[in-house]
């Protein structure tokens, strides 16, 4: 899957709103991903899993931050993110269903954060890149 000229700037332009607003997008979308799929809190069993812990702060800035990642080297979103794919894949053995889930809720977030520049052709393009992510992140279970 590649994402057209058009849905990269779309990504890299919202990016630099979405950024200044990183944690708070992070946190949101894993408090939403835990409310909505709570099976997926099976992986985190030593997480305060409180809305708003330091635990979901921390993982939801590091979450944002591989998206940075990956927005950043758009033309390459595989090399970029292949350590934290490996990682997921070898060591914590997360089912591969649960970032399509966790892509969703990131959609949801940054659509109710940023609604003015959340057009369709913006929610297509970041449903195109999100799902771009979560390919990436599982083909090493492949």
């Amino acid at each position: 899957m590649s994402l057209t000229k058009g849905e990269r700037t779309t990504i890299v332009s919202m990016w630099g709103k979405i950024s200044t607003k990183a944690d708070a997008i992070g946190t949101e979308a894993l408090e939403r991903l835990f409310a909505s799929y709570p099976q997926t809190k099976t992986y985190f069993p030593h997480f305060d899993l409180h809305a708003g812990s330091a635990h979901l702060r921390a993982h939801g800035s590091k979450v944002v931050a591989a998206l940075g990642d990956a927005v950043k080297n758009i033309d390459n979103v595989a090399g970029a993110l292949a350590k934290l794919s490996e990682l997921h894949a070898y060591i914590l053995r997360v089912d591969p269903v649960n970032f399509k889930l966790l892509s969703h809720c990131v959609l949801v977030t940054v659509a109710s954060h940023f609604p003015a520049d959340f057009t369709a052709d913006a929610h297509a393009a970041w449903d195109k890149f999100l799902s771009l992510v979560s390919s990436v992140l599982t083909e090493k279970y492949r």
